[in-house]
């Protein structure tokens, strides 16, 4: 019997030796397993990135530097491979037919909600800062500015709107997170599409999304173009800011105005950008605040072209100017316009001539956020974006450029500074090497210019940059412009 008891007590410490060998096995094949998923992702993400270096490289063998860059601006999602929605614009520009746009349905808005009211305010363009006023505007017609000159006010100065409008801004499913971005009006320009005809005096009527900026913008003049005759187009916008309720969304405009009408010639202004941000609730019902404006902070902010005939072949002038004021602002959070109990009572209204009813709102505190000034860095496309979009490319970018800009204007008075010399000697040696209308430069640290590249074809320079009297020098940052100090910096480029 004892005999009986030893064997059944080994057979028992068997089975536990057994059983603790295997829970420590799988205990480490699952250690196994979880260390090697981050080494398995990591070695697909080399293999990717090897992959993605080597087809660019072909395609440089294959296509070179030109035709790359024809092939990277209709590649929008940079996997070097056309999609059909990709190749469309050739489609399109070879056969002549253009398919129905996609238009969102207009919303049907609710009488009984928000209302927002928006005030216009501007100051007329100074015509002293315009190059054509050096000569006193030699050879310039007095009908080429006449639409210019009598443009002194905003056409609507105040204007209502209601809260619902603004869900235009809203993003799409997709794009819910602090710091993304999303086209509310989308660029259809390209290189092979070119720009849209200059000889127009009215805008196309404007469908979706368009209604509401054309309505905004016509509050400064009756004749805004929402899609701009060049690059850059379009209308773009950037969650800056989050909670569980709101939105705080930077936005970024691109749009121009025909100043002249029958029986003068075209007269264009293209503001540089219009920029600004709105708060909303995230279902589009409360407004707390908009504002949207031209930057007046550089010399110079908006370009003017007229056409000296009735043809699109005509003549054409070109100047630049500094427009002091060009802004829309909330005059305050949107309101309802009753006021209903919870039996659905009216317990206070108002209709358009009272004031509106007084409420008292709280502040709002953010759950997320970034800068305004990295909000307004993610709305800006760059070359780094499009034809620079490559690993080594970059990598080359960040450890050895700085870019920035400047206009000619500034150049020219940071030259006459004699309070810093070093500054002025690089700004003369900049505006030697300067051609007009647009040139690019790479320059070193001490000011010396290493290479340069002139735009003179106003026809590719329109596609690829958008004239301004300026000397541009290009971002290499991941998501736009490093402001440099000075002009000292490695890399330039010049425009006018």
């Amino acid at each position: 019997m004892a005999a009986d008891v030893d064997n059944r007590t080994r057979e028992e410490d068997g089975h536990r030796s057994r059983g603790s060998g295997s829970w420590m096995c799988r205990g480490m094949w699952t250690l196994l397993v979880v260390a090697a998923v981050p080494v398995l992702g990591w070695g697909v993400k080399c293999y990717q990135d090897t992959q993605l270096v080597k087809r660019h490289e072909e395609s440089v063998r294959t296509l070179g530097a030109e035709g790359l860059f024809l092939f990277a601006s209709l590649d929008t999602d940079h996997d070097l491979y056309l999609s059909p929605e990709e190749f469309k614009p050739i489609a399109e520009k070879l056969t002549g037919i253009t398919p129905p746009m996609d238009f969102e349905e207009e919303e049907i808005h609710d009488p009984s909600g928000e209302t927002l009211t928006v005030e216009a305010k501007m100051q007329p363009l100074l015509l002293d800062t315009m190059t054509k006023s050096k000569d006193g505007f030699l050879g310039v017609t007095h009908s080429s500015l006449s639409g210019l000159r009598s443009w002194k006010s905003p056409a609507v100065p105040s204007s209502s709107f209601s809260a619902s409008q603004f869900r235009v801004f809203l993003p799409p499913k997709n794009k819910a997170a602090v710091g993304d971005t999303w086209w509310v009006i989308p660029s259809e320009l390209n290189i092979f599409t070119g720009y849209l005809p200059n000889n127009r005096y009215h805008p196309p009527t404007p469908r979706g999304k368009e209604v509401l900026i054309h309505s905004l913008l016509s509050m400064f003049h009756p004749r805004p173009f929402i899609k701009s005759r060049f690059a850059p187009q379009g209308a773009i916008a950037c969650i800056r800011a989050s909670n569980d309720f709101y939105y705080d969304i930077a936005i970024r405009i691109h749009a121009e105005f025909q100043l002249n009408d029958v029986p003068d010639f075209p007269f264009w202004l293209t503001p540089g950008q219009f920029t600004g941000n709105i708060v909303l609730s995230k279902d589009a019902s409360h407004v707390r605040h908009f504002h949207l404006y031209v930057p007046n902070d550089r010399s110079l902010n908006v370009d003017m072209e007229w056409l000296y005939g009735a043809s699109e072949s005509s003549n054409m002038e070109v100047d630049i100017g500094y427009l002091p004021q060009l802004e829309l602002q909330s005059t305050g959070p949107s309101t309802p316009s009753i006021i209903m109990d919870e039996e659905g009572n009216i317990i206070d209204s108002r209709d358009r001539s009272s004031e509106p009813i007084q409420f008292v709102f709280e502040d709002i505190h953010w759950t997320s956020e970034i800068s305004r000034q990295d909000a307004a860095r993610r709305s800006g496309r760059t070359l780094r974006e499009t034809v620079l979009e490559s690993s080594p490319v970059l990598a080359l970018l960040n450890q050895s450029f700085i870019s920035s800009w400047s206009l000619v204007k500034e150049l020219e008075n940071m030259q006459a500074d004699e309070q810093n010399t070093v500054l002025s000697e690089k700004a003369r040696l900049h505006l030697e090497r300067y051609n007009f209308p647009v040139e690019m430069m790479v320059a070193l640290p001490n000011g010396t210019i290493t290479c340069n590249s002139l735009r003179p074809k106003m026809k590719i320079q329109r596609i690829q940059f958008r004239s301004s009297p300026a000397l541009h020098i290009f971002s290499t940052t991941p998501f736009g412009v490093r402001k440099p100090t000075g002009i000292s910096q490695p890399l330039k480029t010049v425009q006018r």
